[in-house]
């Protein structure tokens, strides 16, 4: 039985556009080729961070990040950062009795920016904040201790399998794949995520049914 399911929050809740972008426009390069270099990396199953190694080489990725806060340009997210099916399908989710969990690979800050967007969830919460981040296994030790529920009762959405999937599953969670973005994408066809993923989804709304089954 499902008690709890808990969301991946980049590309599976919240569109990248506006983080890629920004990264863009601070480093003073085209909008597409960060884009462009952030699907490579990926593709070669490299952290996505090394998209910006390759247009600055040596970048000191936190000192930049807080220059960029310094200069009333960091993170920032509002309503129309979310995926359409976001709100609707949590509601629905916590209306049928299912504990609603978001956490993810994001920095403190972006914690407090989902908060400020009073999203119908019980949980919000980041590696950031937690001083883990996945795919460690001891983030999904900490997402069960949050979560009030075994690990085979919390279902993990996410749209990367080396992230989401596969070491949700290793931890003993029960996984959904979300064919969203670049990675979930990508990989969406791959047997080994077939037969790692418990489901596969295209809208997080395909969720609910899951839910009261």
């Amino acid at each position: 039985m499902i008690r709890t399911i808990a969301f991946d929050v980049g590309e599976t809740l919240v569109r990248d556009d506006r983080y890629w972008a920004s990264w863009a426009d601070w480093l003073h390069v085209p909008r597409h080729t960060v884009s462009a270099l952030v699907g490579a990396v990926v593709a070669r199953g490299q952290d996505n961070a090394e998209a910006l190694r390759l247009i600055q080489p040596g970048i000191d990725i936190p000192a930049a990040y807080q220059a960029r806060e310094d200069a009333g340009r960091g993170e920032y997210l509002d309503e129309t950062d979310l995926y359409e099916d976001v709100r609707p399908a949590l509601a629905a989710l916590r209306e049928s009795g299912v504990r609603v969990v978001i956490v993810g690979n994001q920095t403190v800050k972006a914690a407090e920016l989902l908060r400020d967007l009073d999203l119908p969830a019980d949980l919000i919460a980041t590696s950031g904040e937690w001083g883990v981040a996945k795919p460690d296994l001891e983030f999904f030790e900490r997402l069960v201790v949050e979560a009030c529920a075994a690990a085979e009762e919390i279902l993990y959405v996410g749209d990367h399998p080396q992230n989401d999937v596969y070491p949700a599953r290793a931890a003993g969670l029960r996984t959904a794949h979300l064919r969203r973005g670049p990675w979930g994408y990508l990989w969406a066809q791959d047997p080994e995520l077939v037969a790692a993923a418990d489901y596969r989804v295209d809208s997080l709304m395909d969720l609910v049914a899951v839910a009261e089954r």
